[in-house]
C-alpha cells in the first residue's frame, strides 16, 4: 500500500479515538454488530480471526473482549503500538502485527477462519490492480469455506453528488467541545481527504490536520473485484438491516 497511507495513520495514532463521541462505547457497539454476523455464519470463539486493518484496535479489542480468538494487523507501526498498549491496559488477550494487507503472506504463514477489514479500509487502495492484489492477499489467508467481512462508505450514493464535506461531528466534553470534520477534493472517482480535529477545551484551542486519499469504490465494482480474487457468494448488508454506519459485504472463500 502507498507510503502516504502509512504516514497518515502514523500521524493519527495518538488522536484517532478523538473522532468518536465515545471510543469505548464504539468499541463495544461495533463488536456487537460484527458478533451478530459471525454467529449467523457459524463462527465460534475458538476459530481464528484476523483484523487486517485494525488501526488502534477498535474492532479487534471489542471482539477479543467478547472472547473471540482474534489477531490484529495494520500497515501503521504507530497504530499497532497504540493497539498493543490499549490491549495491555484493558487486560485483553489479542496479538498485533505490523503488516500491509496487500502482502499478508509476508507476515502470516497460517490461515484464518475469518478476515475482517472494517471502516472503509479497502478504498485506500487507489489503483484497480492494487485492489485485486489486496483482495488476493486476503483470500490467501482465509481457510477453505472461511469468510471475509469488510465495510466501505456508501459510494453509490456519494458519487451522485460528490460532496466536499460530510456533516461534522461536534462532541461536548467535560472541558469544552471537540469538533471533527473532513474536506473532500474530487478528481473523478478519487478524492483527497483532509481530516481536521479541533480541540476546544482551553483558552488555546488546538487544531489537528491529517491528509490522505481514497478511491470511491461502488458496490458492483467491489463485488467484481471480489469475484476476480476468487471469492464466492458475495452478500451486501445495508445499514438499514445491519444498523452499522456503512454498507457491509461478506464473501466466502
Amino acid at each position: 500500500m502507498d507510503l502516504f497511507v502509512q504516514q497518515f495513520y502514523d500521524g493519527m495514532s495518538d488522536y484517532y479515538h478523538l473522532i468518536f463521541e465515545d471510543w469505548n462505547k464504539s468499541i463495544d457497539w461495533q463488536s456487537m454488530v460484527i458478533d451478530s454476523i459471525l454467529k449467523q455464519y457459524g463462527i465460534t470463539h475458538e476459530m481464528p480471526i484476523l483484523d487486517c486493518a485494525c488501526g488502534i484496535g477498535t474492532q479487534t479489542l471489542g471482539l477479543a473482549k467478547l472472547g473471540y480468538h482474534i489477531s490484529g494487523s495494520d500497515i501503521s507501526k504507530k497504530e499497532i503500538e497504540r493497539a498493543r498498549k490499549e490491549a495491555k491496559m484493558r487486560k485483553i488477550n489479542a496479538l498485533f502485527f505490523e503488516a500491509d494487507f496487500c502482502m499478508l503472506s509476508d507476515v502470516f504463514d497460517r490461515e484464518f477462519r475469518v478476515v475482517i477489514a472494517m471502516d472503509n479500509a479497502l478504498p485506500h487502495v487507489i489503483e484497480p490492480h492494487e485492489l485485486n492484489k489486496a483482495l488476493s492477499s486476503i483470500h490467501t489467508q482465509i481457510e477453505p469455506d472461511g469468510i471475509f467481512i469488510t465495510s466501505i462508505r456508501d459510494y453509490d450514493d456519494i458519487l451522485k453528488t460528490k460532496p466536499q464535506s460530510p456533516p461534522p461531528y461536534i462532541i461536548q466534553t467535560s472541558l469544552g467541545r471537540r469538533i471533527a470534520f473532513q474536506l473532500w477534493d474530487w478528481q473523478n472517482d478519487i478524492y483527497d481527504f483532509t481530516q481536521y480535529i479541533i480541540i476546544d477545551e482551553s483558552d488555546l484551542p488546538k487544531t489537528l490536520k491529517f491528509q490522505c486519499r481514497y478511491r470511491a469504490i461502488t458496490r458492483s465494482g467491489l463485488t467484481d473485484a471480489l469475484d476476480l480474487a476468487g471469492f464466492q457468494k458475495v452478500e451486501w448488508i445495508m445499514p438499514e438491516k445491519s444498523k452499522f454506519y456503512q454498507p457491509i459485504v461478506i464473501a466466502r472463500k
